[in-house]
């Protein structure tokens, strides 16, 4: 989807792409970082835990107040109504578009089908991290093989013949940073998601060879399918004609195969959009875990399912909370504003390498970032840059964004101060 919004700002071929490949390193820099802290802290909760063992217990809260206030709870609700927008396409019954409710708040059919979706791969997860793991291979390999026919197909019979040249049509160096940066941030939610694997490190065989090796390969081959895609799109489509087009992947599609080469991608998009709210739904609930473990959170999210062994009450607060923000629709102004927050908890994160290879030198270390410190500092860097194009791009969103944050500062010391009292 992100592609066609891209392309509004960025005027050349050249530049889309360069855009995807500096957001593929960040992500692949990213990896290589934080598969250091999960080889050398392999628990449930992920970066909460990092941060926590690095900075101590605040920081750690605020990266999971975010993330149940909006980041990871917003993603939930946000994946959920694709899901009803793209499948309205077979069934416009349930199109986001149908209100059947309008007092006291306006609900779309769409946004009760997400609901539904939210709870049903809740239930998934609930009984058990094989379940949810034997959902998400099955959806990652139809996914990515669907991808793989669509570029192939796609090289074989695209007519456009795109200008890479470098383009660099902007009033200024300033609106140049603004405009690459905007495209780097619309990026950057893209490849988002690649740290997921780390929150179920405590429940993963061998952790300190497999997530690794999970997040190298998971950010690598994202990074050539991403690439491979936009590719295609540019065969497909003249860069004019694909500014401002959300569906730029069933559009592609049309133009190159037909309505039904069309319907194909939507199928596609679908099993996608499953994929990504499966990942979701499956890795907040070990940060919240995580925090009431710390007394930081309500405390039943720190009981295991005696029968499945999985976080079970915090997967409830997690499907009942991204419901709510799916009915009240809005989740997509949410998660606009935590935009730089979550680039500044990347920037921690990767900053905890530095910490904790300083502060406890005692901890195992099985796995090593590549190329450390410059990896890791590049990363730090990048994401930073991210931040100020942020800024200059949605101001008032980003500044929203702290706020939020600094609301779960009272939060965080009313919780800490009952567990002390306690």
């Amino acid at each position: 989807m992100t592609s066609g919004l891209m392309a509004e700002s960025l005027p050349s071929p050249s530049l889309l792409l360069l855009a995807w490949i500096v957001g593929g390193l960040h992500a692949l820099a990213g990896g290589l970082t934080y598969a250091e802290l999960g080889a050398a802290i392999p628990k449930a909760g992920g970066q909460y835990i990092y941060l926590r063992e690095a900075f101590g217990r605040l920081p750690a809260f605020l990266f999971g107040w975010v993330s149940f206030s909006v980041y990871l709870t917003g993603a939930v609700a946000a994946v959920a109504v694709a899901f009803s927008t793209y499948a309205s396409t077979f069934f416009p019954s349930i199109s986001p578009n149908n209100i059947i409710i309008t007092s006291p708040i306006t609900v779309s059919a769409g946004q009760v089908i997400a609901v539904v979706m939210i709870f049903l791969f809740s239930a998934v997860n609930y009984i058990g991290l094989g379940v949810g793991k034997i959902v998400q291979n099955v959806i990652t390999v139809i996914k990515i093989a669907s991808i793989i026919i669509f570029v192939i197909a796609g090289l074989a019979v695209g007519t456009e013949t795109p200008d890479f040249r470098l383009s660099f049509q902007f009033d200024g160096f300033s609106s140049m940073i603004t405009a690459f940066g905007g495209g780097l941030v619309a990026v950057f939610w893209t490849f988002g998601g690649w740290e997921y694997v780390t929150a179920v490190g405590g429940e993963i065989r061998n952790p300190q060879r497999n997530l690794p090796r999970a997040l190298l390969i998971g950010t690598g081959t994202a990074t050539v399918l991403y690439l491979l895609l936009n590719i295609v799109y540019l065969r497909a489509l003249p860069m004019d004609e694909m500014a401002g087009i959300v569906t730029i992947g069933e559009t592609a599609a049309k133009s190159l195969f037909g309505s039904l080469g069309g319907r194909f991608m939507v199928v596609a998009i679908i099993i996608s959009v499953m994929g990504a709210l499966n990942g979701a739904v499956l890795t907040g609930p070990r940060v919240y875990y995580a925090m009431a473990q710390d007394g930081l959170f309500f405390k039943h999210a720190a009981e295991i399912h005696p029968r499945y062994h999985t976080p079970a009450k915090a997967i409830i607060y997690q499907a009942v909370w991204a419901s709510i923000l799916t009915l009240s629709g809005t989740f997509e102004q949410l998660i606009t504003f935590v935009v730089v927050v979550n680039l500044l908890l990347w920037t921690a994160g990767a900053a905890a390498v530095f910490a904790l290879r300083k502060n406890r030198p005692e901890l195992p270390k099985p796995y090593k970032t590549w190329g450390y410190p410059w990896i890791p500092a590049l990363f730090i860097i990048f994401s930073i840059f991210f931040v100020l194009a942020a800024l200059l791009d949605a101001p008032l969103e980003a500044l929203a964004g702290i706020g939020l944050t600094l609301l779960g500062l009272p939060i965080y010391f009313y919780w800490n101060r009952s567990n002390n009292d306690s």
